[in-house]
């Protein structure tokens, strides 16, 4: 699927331009233009992508310092100029836009979801947010601006795609270290999953193609992506079981939205050597990704892929009904409390996603 991207914040800006590292690696050809915009113009000085920098009558340069109404409203004065920016990047050839942010600082928080508002305004294409939500040891601040943005972005998006930063870290990593290994994981997921409706190498009997993913994601609202992959046998009638095994692994203890299994729709999509791929294998994958999810309406088909290995990609989509997004609201509502703010008492509930701008 060939995608613009625009990282918006801190964040944004360094999963952005990871994602489009890895997919310039690996030669996939799916990321047709990124994008970093920042009210902070340290941020923006280290990346190798193309950048701009809003608001500099309001903040000078300095970042918003958290605060996501003003990194919300900085964006939307600035709607126009980062618009300019993105002139004759989104062609005829994009199939999406994807705006990615860390929903925890300010400018990512706020301006996110209100980048995605305009360029749906603008764009028939779908506009996806991929959000990254703060860890539990990020601070109050922090999860209460995410607890806003989350709502505000599932609404203004044509689907939020959520990364919880606890999900991939390790239990020993630095900071530092922690934030690279979440970048990577979201890079390789997220960046499989862009690329898997072009084939790379081979010929898959049953290739995933854009419109597949698309239709997945129709639905709106939240969605999820995992990913596992195991060594494989050459021979087809012996992967059976290592499809099924990949798939279990990427669905129960993978997925960027963890302990979030049920789901209105869902993709399966098997990467690999297509001379390894076993179609009973993918089928028996897929019914078992339709058990765990209670949906009907769950696609699968095949990416080929040079490799020994055999690797599974899932995606799911209206996982806004978890139990897992109703303990991080819960958690940002009581980090909004000890900030001392009034809350709205339905600011940080989950029934429907309400918007909160």
């Amino acid at each position: 699927m060939k995608v613009v991207l625009i990282g918006v914040g801190q964040a944004g800006g360094k999963v952005t331009e990871s994602l489009a590292e890895f997919d310039y690696d690996m030669g996939f050809n799916a990321v047709r233009g990124a994008l970093a915009v920042n009210s902070a113009e340290a941020d923006l000085q280290n990346l190798g992508i193309d950048t701009t920098l809003i608001g500099q009558d309001r903040v000078k340069g300095h970042g918003v310092g958290g605060d996501n109404e003003l990194g919300a409203q900085i964006m939307q004065e600035n709607a126009v100029e980062v618009l300019d920016s993105l002139d004759g990047r989104i062609t005829t050839e994009a199939e999406a836009v994807v705006v990615v942010a860390g929903l925890g600082g300010g400018t990512g928080s706020g301006g996110a979801p209100m980048l995605a508002r305009e360029l749906n305004r603008i764009y028939e294409m779908p506009v996806y947010v991929l959000g990254i939500l703060p860890g539990k040891d990020e601070g109050g601040l922090y999860q209460a601006n995410a607890g806003r943005s989350l709502k505000t972005a599932a609404r203004e998006a044509d689907s939020l795609l959520l990364v919880d930063n606890d999900a991939w870290r390790g239990t020993g990593d630095s900071v530092a270290d922690g934030y690279e290994r979440v970048n990577d994981a979201i890079s390789q997921r997220v960046g499989l999953l862009l690329a898997s409706g072009e084939a790379v190498e081979g010929v898959g009997e049953s290739v995933v193609d854009s419109s597949e993913i698309i239709n997945t994601l129709r639905g709106g609202g939240i969605s999820s992506v995992g990913y596992a992959s195991a060594e494989a046998s050459e021979d087809a009638g012996e992967n059976v079981n290592t499809i099924t095994s990949v798939t279990r692994k990427a669905l129960l203890t993978s997925m960027s939205l963890p302990n979030a299994v049920e789901a209105e729709s869902a993709l399966l999509v098997i990467a690999g050597d297509p001379e390894r791929i076993s179609r009973k294998g993918v089928e028996r994958a897929r019914r078992w990704v339709e058990d765990q999810t209670g949906s009907m309406e769950v696609r699968g088909g095949d990416f080929p892929l040079g490799s020994d290995k055999l690797a599974a990609l899932v995606v799911l989509s209206g996982v806004e009904r978890s139990d897992r997004v109703d303990q991080f609201m819960e958690r940002a509502n009581e980090a909004a409390k000890s900030q001392g703010n009034s809350v709205d008492p339905d600011e940080f509930t989950n029934d429907d996603l309400d918007s909160l701008l």
